[in-house]
């Protein structure tokens, strides 16, 4: 018999009883784009953000910074409809008091078994997520395969896993204060003025949102020098032009980083460049 699909609003009110800010997840896996008012951060942020702003927009703006533990906000009007597109819920793990180490294949697991105390567990699509008590700051690379998730950041909700719970022990906070793995960063510059998500979508017509595909494959495959730099700069600007209204799909996405990984990039990189991307645009 069929088990029915978790409600991720009920999820997200279970989990918030728990003390773990929530927040919706859109197609794509990630955050919902800022509203008019708060696009480009205008609004200068949510006050818990790094630079602490005046934003007190009852919307689901600012990506990690807009998880709550509020239930009187999960279930407000201004959240109703991304909870309606919702696919997923993600927590803040920073702001429950946890550190969750992204453990992506196999190597890095191995490498966690035996460096580090075990802890409460969660399987992944391709590895393990490690969740200790203690809030540290979020840091990626930080060994091959492996991610910290902590403070201004969000993870996933996978499960609640099997395990105790260890306090966050100082080999991890160490690896924080090491230089991360090499992957060169392209500078974050928005090509263009951003539109808001708000009414009817100018994206939905399927061939121009097909030709922004095309013409970000293009791009990337074409690149003969500075690939980490030009994969970096198409999703940019492909989130730019249609990141906000919720046209891009887990398909679009994959055609992307498929492109992106034809020309030699990581899967790592991919994600790193996509975050970096989502960030830069504050999403």
């Amino acid at each position: 018999m069929t088990q029915p699909t978790p409600n991720p609003q009920h999820t997200a009110l279970s989990l918030a009883a728990s003390g773990v800010p929530v927040l919706p997840l859109r197609r794509g896996k990630v955050p919902f784009g800022n509203c008019p008012a708060c696009v480009d951060n205008a609004c200068g942020g949510r006050p818990n953000m790094k630079v602490p702003g005046p934003c007190r927009c009852p919307g689901v703006c600012h990506g990690w910074a807009a998880a709550t533990t509020d239930p009187a906000v999960i279930v407000s009007p201004e959240w109703a409809a991304a909870w309606r597109q919702a696919v997923c819920v993600a927590y803040h793990p920073g702001g429950g008091g946890l550190t969750v180490l992204d453990l992506d294949d196999a190597n890095a697991i191995a490498w966690a078994r035996t460096a580090l105390p075990t802890t409460r567990t969660v399987p992944t699509t391709r590895g393990e997520h490690w969740i200790y008590r203690g809030a540290m700051a979020s840091r990626n690379a930080v060994r091959p395969g492996v991610d910290i998730k902590s403070t201004m950041a969000y993870v996933r909700w996978l499960g609640p896993g099997t395990g105790t719970m260890a306090v966050l022990p100082d080999a991890v906070r160490a690896l924080a204060v090491k230089e991360p793995s090499p992957a060169p960063r392209a500078p974050q510059t928005l090509p263009g003025p951003l539109r808001g998500g708000q009414g009817e979508c100018p994206h939905r017509t399927p061939v121009f949102l097909e030709r922004g595909v095309v013409m970000a494959e293009q791009r990337i495959t074409e690149a003969s020098s500075a690939v980490h730099a030009t994969v970096y700069r198409t999703f940019l600007a492909v989130l730019s032009r249609h990141g906000r209204c919720g046209c891009l799909t887990d398909t679009h996405v994959a055609r992307l980083f498929t492109a992106a990984q034809a020309k030699g990039e990581t899967a790592r990189h991919c994600t790193d460049a996509w975050t970096n991307a989502l960030t830069a645009l504050g999403m």
